[in-house]
């Protein structure tokens, strides 16, 4: 069993949690993920690495409450344990070599849960960094001053202009690249349509660009092929070949198009977790 010893609720829908798990935290580099079961019943669900503490032994993880089994995460308190929590899974992000380079990190949704320790290792050996998120609004902004601490410049935007700078990251990235700034790489990470505009933007001025890929994932380690995405015209699996990949090589479509899978029975799941909770709720109070 696996102890959560902090929780954090980062905004109404996002979750902060550090999970005990010494053997995980010994090896954990940055990009690398782990996937959990709350139960023996529950499924299997990957989350990335948001952070890690050798001497404490503890693992932090960020997740939205979007589905059944994040929704009844959210529902645990510190002190409670989760069945299973296996990692470090996948490789690490490539951050050799970096010192002095000007690097974009982009961060969308909750990927900037994932974007923060990437900032944050590549602004630690040296690199000019440049994060840039995007939000729908200000009430769903999350890590601000941790990022604000990894990186050379912040830049956030937000869809509905409450901050003060209406627009996508996408925006941001133009005006910037528009300015005269060179940047020799931009890692983005974010939802899939995020990441295809990113990429299509980078493609014709020859930056590379590297993509984080979550896409539905079962064991972790190559067997199930649920994972399977086509880069470069080859089938390649998140789990064990990424999860970073050369976005101006990866067929976003593809990837697109079996991420909507499986939403009907997502739907159904995460109906039957609601209801059982009224239910719950409704015993208690009776």
């Amino acid at each position: 069993m696996y102890k959560i010893v902090k929780k954090r609720d980062l905004n109404s829908s996002v979750c902060l949690m550090e999970i005990e798990a010494p053997r995980v935290a010994r090896k954990a580099l940055p990009g690398q993920f782990i996937i959990f079961r709350i139960d023996e019943a529950g499924e299997r669900v990957p989350l990335t690495i948001a952070g890690y503490d050798r001497e404490k032994g503890t693992v932090t993880i960020i997740f939205q409450k979007v589905g059944a089994t994040t929704k009844r995460l959210g529902t645990l308190e510190e002190g409670q344990s989760i069945q299973d929590f296996v990692g470090p899974l996948g490789n690490p992000s490539e951050l050799e070599g970096k010192a002095g380079k000007r690097i974009a990190v982009i961060g969308g949704g909750l990927g900037i849960a994932i974007a923060y320790p990437q900032a944050k290792a590549l602004h630690e050996a040296g690199a000019i960094v440049d994060v840039i998120v995007g939000f729908r609004n200000t009430g769903l902004f999350i890590l601000m001053d941790e990022l604000q601490d990894a990186c050379t410049n912040l830049i956030v935007m937000t869809d509905d202009g409450s901050n003060g700078r209406k627009g996508f990251v996408t925006t941001a990235l133009q005006e910037q690249i528009d300015a005269g700034v060179k940047y020799d790489e931009v890692i983005a990470i974010g939802p899939l349509p995020m990441m295809k505009a990113v990429c299509n933007m980078t493609k014709p001025l020859e930056i590379p660009t590297i993509v984080s890929m979550n896409p539905i994932m079962i064991d972790g380690t190559g067997m199930c092929g649920g994972c399977r995405l086509t880069v470069g015209g080859v089938t390649k699996f998140a789990c064990v070949d990424g999860p970073d990949f050369d976005g101006h090589l990866v067929d976003f479509d593809e990837a697109i198009a079996r991420s909507r899978m499986f939403k009907g029975e997502e739907s159904e799941s995460t109906h039957r977790f609601e209801e059982c909770n009224l239910l719950k709720e409704a015993e208690k109070n009776a």
